[in-house]
């Protein structure tokens, strides 16, 4: 009866102890099994070591900024007339029985006068009259030389009322969306949005487009603070759309997060992703361990490899090694992009202690159930 309890024991602890050794928790695939699995032949995955040249290579220029059409337009008159706009007119007559005047009246109001969409509008006894493009005094000029050959010395007012074609909309997250005219101290961009009650969104990850006619130009809001240049001047018709970053990247493995992750800044560097979600995890993660998931374009796959036979975008996989000299300046001039995947290994040590855990738990646990059979 003996001799059974112990080859029980034995039986139970040998069962428990490759099932334990097989079946260990970890978060994902371990270093040596990426860098094994990309060797064989059948793998569509190209694995590179962190250098200067991948740095340099996969390195991307800003796609924001506005382009010199945008920058280069100056600023429009204040008081230029635009389709759409409103007209306030009063004429005043030098005769008691005038053209327009009635009888004992000395002037006539012409009030709430549309800028049609050719941009004329109408005034009787001078016709038809091209208003927009003008400014009131240019417009009062031409309705007055108009008039004085029917009525001795015309005087002419004009006063425009900012309409439906002076304008531009605003979007987004802005304190108040809408449609706001164009006016003297709404002339540029920073002005515009401050009139519309300033943006809603982090100021460090928040995107200005401007979309006029068919070019568009994005920059971010810290840009347009730090360079007077971007403060373009805007245009009627212009559609603003102010929105945070929508970029983002995953973290796994090893870190302190494991979650989709939004960018916090608007170049986020490998070093920037690590530290946004806590950094390593202390005791668990390998430093020589950090990867990079990414589809890459044939273009920049092909400079890295040194090949011209790739087609379409590659799967890559950039190592960065934190223990090497250079490894944390790699690590803080690499661009992470959107779409990417940082996972870190565990360092070997940890499925060793996860192993002799299992072990001793393995034995504890046949010990019981031998005393049980006892």
């Amino acid at each position: 009866m003996s001799f059974s309890r112990k080859a029980l024991t034995a039986t139970l602890s040998v069962a428990l102890l490759t099932t334990a050794a097989c079946s260990l928790p970890r978060s994902g695939p371990k270093k040596d099994e990426i860098l094994s699995a990309s060797a064989l032949a059948e793998s569509k995955a190209f694995v590179v070591p962190m250098s200067d040249s991948v740095v340099a290579a996969t390195s991307v220029a800003s796609q924001t900024g506005f382009s010199a059409a945008f920058r280069n337009a100056g600023l429009m008159g204040s008081d230029t007339i635009s389709p759409g706009d409103t007209l306030n007119l009063a004429i005043w007559e030098n005769v008691d029985d005038g053209l327009l005047a009635q009888q004992g009246l000395g002037s006539t109001q012409l009030a709430g006068l549309q800028v049609d969409g050719t941009g004329q509008i109408f005034v009787p006894y001078a016709g038809r009259i091209q208003a927009a493009g003008n400014s009131p005094d240019e417009l009062r000029r031409i309705i007055t030389e108009k008039l004085a050959t029917q009525t001795p010395d015309p005087q002419v007012s004009v006063t425009r009322v900012a309409g439906d074609g002076a304008t531009v909309s605003i979007m987004g997250a802005i304190g108040g969306q809408g449609v706001y005219p164009l006016e003297r101290p709404t002339r540029t961009l920073a002005t515009m949005l401050a009139k519309a009650g300033g943006v809603s969104a982090k100021p460090e990850v928040t995107k200005i487009t401007v979309k006029r006619g068919k070019n568009t130009g994005s920059i971010w809001l810290r840009d347009l603070y730090a360079n007077p240049q971007l403060d373009i001047a805007l245009r009627p018709g212009d559609v603003i759309l102010i929105e945070e970053d929508r970029r983002a990247f995953i973290s796994l493995g090893a870190l302190g997060q494991q979650a989709r992750v939004p960018f916090q800044v608007p170049e986020m560097s490998a070093l920037d992703a690590v530290a946004s979600v806590g950094g390593l995890q202390s005791g668990l993660a390998d430093p020589t361990g950090i990867f990079v998931f990414r589809d890459e374009s044939a273009p920049v796959a092909g400079q890295i490899l040194g090949r011209a036979d790739l087609v379409g975008d590659q799967r890559m996989i950039y190592v960065l090694d934190l223990t090497a000299p250079e490894g944390i300046f790699l690590a803080r001039e690499f661009d992470i992009r959107d779409g990417d995947t940082v996972y870190v290994t565990e360092a070997p040590y940890v499925q060793w202690h996860k192993t002799l855990s299992a072990l001793t738990g393995s034995v504890s646990t046949a010990n019981s159930l031998g005393s049980i059979v006892n």
